[in-house]
């Protein structure tokens, strides 16, 4: 008499691939922001007394976008060509915009609402509005980068 036993269904491969493909770039991702986010607040803290809050934010974000793009292309989404560089900065740099929508208007609630807080509470005010649109900017960067470069690589 034969048996059958039950064996558990193995997921496709597509899925595993996707499951292992997106949890790494989620982690690259993430080292990638938390460097991006110590320098921005060096250079936020480095410009804030010669600027003003608002025109630091604004410098720290760009700079540290143009960095933080480059990385995430190439180490998080693994494209290397130099074709679309300029393609992914404007796109990294549409997600700088709404990063940057986020932080002016926290940095010009906290001078309106508590305009005698000190450097290091407008500090983390501005890093939990960076930390919010942190999430978007994942989803913007992978479906201008990662989509583009797994297409190719199919």
């Amino acid at each position: 008499m034969t048996t059958l036993t039950a064996r558990p269904v193995a997921p496709s491969a597509f899925m595993e691939r996707l499951r292992r493909g997106v949890g790494r770039e989620l982690l690259v991702f993430g080292v990638i922001g938390i460097a991006s986010t110590a320098a921005y607040g060096v250079l936020y803290l480095a410009l804030r007394a010669p600027l003003g809050s608002v025109a630091a934010n604004a410098l720290a974000l760009v700079l540290t976008a143009v960095a933080n793009t480059a990385a995430n292309r190439r180490l998080t989404f693994g494209v290397r060509d130099r074709a679309s560089m300029v393609r992914d900065q404007l796109g990294g740099l549409l997600a700088l915009a709404v990063a940057l929508a986020i932080t002016t208007a926290t940095a010009n609630l906290l001078a309106a609402f508590a305009p005698d807080a000190g450097r290091l509470v407008e500090l983390a005010a501005l890093t939990a509005a960076n930390a919010a649109s942190t999430g978007a900017r994942f989803v913007l960067l992978r479906s201008w980068i990662s989509s583009r470069a797994q297409g190719v690589a199919s």
